[in-house]
């Protein structure tokens, strides 16, 4: 993290006023003098203004399992309940990242880490999303070629998935579908396409983080492992489009 957002994320001053600091030399970094703007800090350092510890936000990490028939909002006009109506106070401080409509349920991850939130969710970044999708059809090999190619659902806008066929019966079909985009209602807009309705539609992965181990409604923090394995999956798709530029 650059010095100046980690001075500016502690409270201590702007990010401008941080770099009118870090130019006067007035900040340390474990004891040495910083006066390169664009200076990154890492997670064991230290860093001082005036000599004082700066201490920056503490960030926090949670899973939740968002049973359905709740908006993934802080609050909504039309009065239909939302996550933080299952969350306890001291966790409406958390945003989601990325959202679940109201009939969906399953994983949501929880932070107060704004740069997390823009890696899991910006477009640029191809993030695994991993659904089970119940369709109210047995979907016939071409249909699931369809939802592999690509859908047009707007003008100029192509879904896409992976999809894996789970079980099928005469009535429904089973499905893992991965997506790597984040279009509105996508899985259900793409069944559509095919004349088909989802009954069921449950996010059990996101990106490294997986669902299993909690119940509708419960939440859990992530253990330090868990965000390791995050962000270096996360470094590793960064990495790879750099790569590929």
């Amino acid at each position: 993290m650059r010095i100046n957002k980690y001075i500016a994320q502690s409270g201590i001053a702007s990010r401008r006023k941080a770099d009118e600091l870090i130019e006067a030399g007035r900040v340390k970094v474990n004891g040495e003098v910083v006066t390169m703007l664009g200076f990154e800090i890492r997670r064991k350092d230290k860093v001082y203004v005036d000599d004082k510890l700066v201490r920056g936000q503490k960030f926090e990490y949670f899973r939740f399992y968002k049973p359905a028939g709740y908006i993934t909002t802080a609050s909504d006009e039309k009065g239909r309940k939302t996550i933080y109506d299952l969350l306890p106070d001291a966790m409406h401080s958390m945003k989601p990242v990325g959202r679940l409509d109201k009939d969906s349920s399953g994983l949501i991850i929880l932070t107060n880490d704004g740069d997390l939130i823009y890696d899991l969710t910006h477009p640029s970044i191809k993030v695994s999303k991993v659904y089970r999708v119940t369709v109210d059809a047995k979907l016939t090999k071409a249909e699931l070629e369809t939802l592999a190619g690509g859908i047009e659902i707007e003008k100029g806008k192509v879904a896409y998935a992976d999809v894996e066929l789970l079980e099928a019966s005469n009535k429904e079909s089973l499905l893992e579908m991965t997506l790597y985009q984040g279009m509105n209602r996508q899985i259900r807009r793409m069944v559509e396409f095919l004349g088909h309705n989802v009954v069921s539609l449950k996010r059990i992965r996101h990106a490294t983080i997986e669902l299993s181990g909690l119940k509708k409604g419960q939440f859990k923090p992530l253990k330090p492992k868990q965000i390791k394995e995050l962000r270096t999956y996360i470094e590793k798709i960064v990495n790879k489009e750099e790569d590929n530029a």
